[in-house]
């Protein structure tokens, strides 16, 4: 005979995602259909309430419960002084942290919705940085919260990625020998400018190293009196943009993100 799975009710004044969660952790604890977990959102009312345990009770009348609200929180665990089978998920952590900060919680139902805003923001920011990836899209940089400009290979793409997974929104243009960039730069605050910058012994090393593993020559790119020429070429254009100018070389992604991000947060002066 197939045995019939025993429900799990997770009821809450939100959408009831977090103890949907916690529901599925503590399931994976038993065997592989055991267990059927059930979502009773949106509960408003202690009369909701008592109604929703009652037509959901069963032979087992178990319930994870995540009620941030105090009225709603003190009906069920009258529910379960009276054989309701209860286990609140959030009602000890939050008192937990009451008891030992002194900071009252707001009570707010569907508070962690709204963190999870950030979540979104960054998912926008990383399809922005890809679209103004390498000087694509020029007409939009003015909606950039930070715009980085360098030769090739001053880790612009991957400082551009990493400050979109923080939630900036980054665009990166290539300064380029015999290449116009683009005019939209000079409409820019110079305050959102960021010329990344290394010195010519690295750049050599890290172009040297790129050509043997695309398996390509490219005259200049790589020979060391082209390369300073281009870097002062760059860094001429980066002092008539008003850049803030950032090291790379020898530097982790993360360092110089975080100096980046000083800098737009308003940390520290701007350097000449």
């Amino acid at each position: 005979m197939e045995r019939v799975p025993i429900s799990i009710h997770v009821i809450s004044d939100s959408l009831g995602e977090t103890g949907e969660m916690v529901a599925r952790a503590v399931e994976a604890q038993f065997e592989p259909g055991l267990f059927r977990i059930e979502r009773l959102p949106k509960i408003t009312t202690p009369k909701e309430l008592r109604d929703t345990v009652a037509s959901h009770c069963g032979r087992h009348c178990i319930f994870f419960y995540t009620l941030v609200d105090i009225e709603l929180r003190t009906e069920m665990e009258r529910l379960c002084e009276g054989g309701v089978k209860g286990a609140d998920l959030l009602g000890p952590a939050v008192g937990l942290l009451a008891q030992a900060t002194g900071i009252q919680p707001t009570g707010e139902a569907g508070a962690v919705r709204r963190t999870d805003q950030g979540y979104f923001d960054r998912i926008e920011a990383m399809e922005y940085a890809v679209k103004h990836d390498d000087g694509r899209n020029p007409e939009g940089l003015a909606a950039a919260d930070i715009v980085l400009v360098g030769v090739s290979r001053t880790s612009k793409t991957p400082l551009a990625m990493y400050l979109a997974f923080k939630g900036w929104r980054v665009a990166n243009v290539p300064l380029a020998p015999g290449v116009d960039p683009p005019i939209e730069l000079y409409d820019v605050d110079p305050r959102r400018l960021f010329g990344l910058v290394t010195s010519s012994d690295v750049l050599v090393d890290i172009r040297t190293e790129r050509m043997r593993e695309i398996g390509a020559h490219v005259s200049g790119y790589a020979e060391r009196e082209a390369v300073e020429r281009e870097l002062a070429e760059a860094r001429a254009f980066m002092r008539k943009l008003g850049c803030i100018v950032i090291h790379t070389d020898n530097r982790a992604v993360e360092e110089a993100a975080q100096e980046i991000i000083r800098y737009a947060q308003g940390g520290f002066a701007t350097e000449d």
